[in-house]
């Protein structure tokens, strides 16, 4: 069960010794600043097939503690063994927490996600993340989405993982008056489904990442930073962090005060070359103030 602020600063009282070993994501975000954060290596797609050491190495000197991967052609672990990557991460002083993966094809095959679940214990992860379902015409369908995100959730959970889904906009924007995002949050089983908070489409979509997570921060337990700007015709574009229009330094009071365990920058759309953004927003973190 997700520790609370209020449980965690009772038991730093009483077992102040012990609260070097607690993990540092959750320690960092009770001060004033997010010293340790992470990326989604997704937003080094372009770049990342063709070296994947290499750029994840030049990612952990630009000060990312923390991936998130995604499923390519060579899988989420980009060609390695499960033990290999583990170890080549730790001597970067990298965790990768959690990846995204094939949710449709494990959905269909025992055999797949079981695969999945087998690699993604070996290489120490503690998360597989749907990515996206696509907009979703009628309730049924929505209900069809979340049986199945039970379903494969409780396969995860018995394999030692945990289960969670990522939003896009479109689960922020109503069906028939309601939030589709808020119809999972409810019918999805707690025990056997998290959420991941894309705190762009969140805000794209016209509804308010704060007054969300009031109502249910204590089911996210990672989130996506990236921000955007929004073009006269509505379009939204995507910038590095700090000259976009997204309200950080609320947001992420309001997920601190949640409990959110992992901050995970990602950016999909670069004024030059991506991995020269992904320094910008590094350094943007760094020196980032709640």
């Amino acid at each position: 069960m997700q520790t609370n602020r209020r449980d965690f600063l009772k038991q730093a009282g009483l077992l102040s010794a012990g609260t070097l070993a607690l993990g540092s994501t959750l320690t960092d975000a009770l001060g004033g600043s997010i010293k340790t954060f992470g990326l989604q290596l997704y937003s080094v797609r372009d770049v990342l097939p063709a070296d994947p050491k290499g750029v994840m190495t030049k990612l952990a000197q630009m000060g990312y503690k923390q991936f998130e991967s995604y499923q390519g052609d060579k899988g989420f672990l980009w060609g390695m063994e499960p033990a290999a990557m583990k170890s080549f991460l730790n001597g970067l002083g990298v965790k990768m927490v959690s990846t995204h993966f094939d949710f449709k094809g494990a959905s269909e095959n025992a055999d797949t996600l079981q695969k999945y679940i087998d690699m993604a214990n070996g290489a120490g992860l503690s998360y597989m993340l749907c990515p996206y379902i696509g907009p979703q015409k009628t309730w049924d369908d929505w209900k069809r989405v979340a049986d199945s995100f039970n379903r494969v959730g409780e396969a995860i959970r018995n394999g030692g993982l945990k289960f969670g889904y990522h939003n896009h906009d479109y689960s922020f924007r109503p069906l028939d008056g309601k939030l589709p995002q808020e119809y999972l949050l409810t019918h999805c089983d707690p025990l056997n489904v998290m959420f991941e908070l894309d705190m762009c489409w969140i805000e794209a979509a016209g509804q308010s990442a704060v007054d969300h997570l009031k109502q249910y921060g204590n089911r996210y337990e990672l989130c996506h930073i990236k921000d955007y700007k929004k073009e006269a015709n509505g379009k939204v574009v995507q910038q590095d962090m700090g000259q976009g229009v997204v309200n950080y330094k609320a947001i992420l009071k309001q997920a601190r005060k949640s409990g959110m365990k992992y901050f995970l920058i990602e950016q999909e759309e670069y004024p030059g070359p991506s991995m020269v953004s992904l320094k910008a927003d590094a350094d943007y973190m760094k020196k980032f103030k709640i």
